[in-house]
């Protein structure tokens, strides 16, 4: 099983860039709407809804489908230089531990990536995940504590499990039975906006 690699593009949420406060998101194919329709994914609902609160955001989407979380950091310095974001959000590490790839690795990448966005001033909120028990409980067990101790660590925001409420429903998840469908995509938001709220403000 892995995220497919497609839609290998970024894209800027249509939105003025005439205010100083940006976000950045960049993720894999949960955050870029694959096998979507154009404008449904969660980004594009969190965009609606900061316009809905009156907060004025630009949401800068850099996800890539089947992007890793090597891919990320190589291509972060960039994004935070193009777009000084003042908030950077991280969904990246599945696809890492779909492939099997090293712990160590994924762990120090997003650490790598988490010090330069903080660097730059940015507040970081990391999407935790977990994977298919079928890769082993050990395994398992570890990817998902790497989200929480990065966190501590770092002593930034934490959402344990992006998934939370999709990833035990069939129903909510496209025919590949991988990537969530339409109708995930608000539970998703609702996830992550606890987290995110808090951070817009201050």
């Amino acid at each position: 099983m892995v995220f497919a690699l497609l839609c290998l593009s970024a894209w800027a949420m249509p939105n003025s860039y005439a205010n100083n406060h940006k976000l950045l998101i960049i993720g894999d194919s949960l955050s870029a709407e694959y096998g979507l329709s154009r404008g449904t994914g969660w980004v594009a609902l969190l965009e609606k809804r900061l316009q809905s609160n009156q907060l004025s955001w630009t949401v800068i989407n850099a996800s890539i489908s089947g992007e890793t979380t090597a891919g990320g950091q190589t291509r972060l310095a960039t994004l935070l230089k193009t777009h000084q974001p003042q908030i950077v959000i991280i969904e990246l590490g599945a696809n890492d531990a779909l492939r099997g790839l090293q712990l160590q690795a994924t762990e120090k990448n997003l650490r790598l990536m988490i010090q330069s966005s903080k660097q730059t001033g940015a507040k970081v909120l990391l999407l935790g995940m977990r994977i298919p028990p079928n890769y082993g409980a050990e395994y398992g067990n570890q990817f998902f504590r790497l989200f929480g101790k990065l966190a501590s660590a770092e002593q930034i925001e934490y959402l344990p499990f992006f998934l939370e409420k999709v990833a035990d429903k069939a129903e909510l998840f496209q025919t590949d039975q991988i990537h969530p469908n339409a109708q995930a995509q608000s539970i998703l938001l609702n996830n992550v906006w606890p987290k995110l709220k808090p951070m817009l403000s201050h």
